[in-house]
């Protein structure tokens, strides 16, 4: 991007302060409203007609550390990252993996049948299938003709 300078030469830009916040704006918002933070696992949540479906990116763990619970209209999932082993004498350079609890809770769309949740757990990535009740799926009403 081209700076122009609308100060005459010599003289302060009274706009270079403004570029300058501009710019650290949008460094902070870079990546808003994809993955979250602070050792949240990302997830996806997607509703269709019969069902919902949520993934959850969950490297480095095992089903054993996850749990997965509906209650009240609510699914939470939550579990533990371990600490990394480095030992005493480490120094770290860069520490961008999550480590320790986590918990997530969304509200559901709609009421599901708790008998007809499925969980899939593989190449650390959860899969968790909700299936609505039939009595509360819609129904096509045929419409007669008098």
């Amino acid at each position: 991007m081209l700076q122009t300078s609308f100060a005459p030469y010599g003289m302060p830009d009274p706009f270079a302060d403004m570029r300058r916040m501009q710019r650290d704006m949008n460094r902070m918002f870079e990546g808003f409203g994809t993955a979250p933070r602070d050792g949240q696992p990302a997830i996806n949540f997607w509703a269709g007609q019969d069902s919902i479906v949520l993934t959850a990116e969950l490297p480095g763990l095992s089903q054993e550390d996850i749990e997965l619970t509906v209650k009240d209209g609510i699914v939470t999932l939550s579990g533990h990252y371990p600490e990394p082993q480095t030992g005493e004498e480490a120094t770290w350079h860069r520490r961008e993996r999550p480590q320790g609890r986590f918990s997530r809770s969304i509200e559901l769309p709609f009421r599901i049948a708790p008998d007809r949740v499925e969980a899939r757990f593989t190449n650390g990535v959860l899969t968790v299938e909700m299936q609505r009740p039939e009595e509360d799926k819609p129904k096509r009403i045929e419409i007669k003709s008098s």
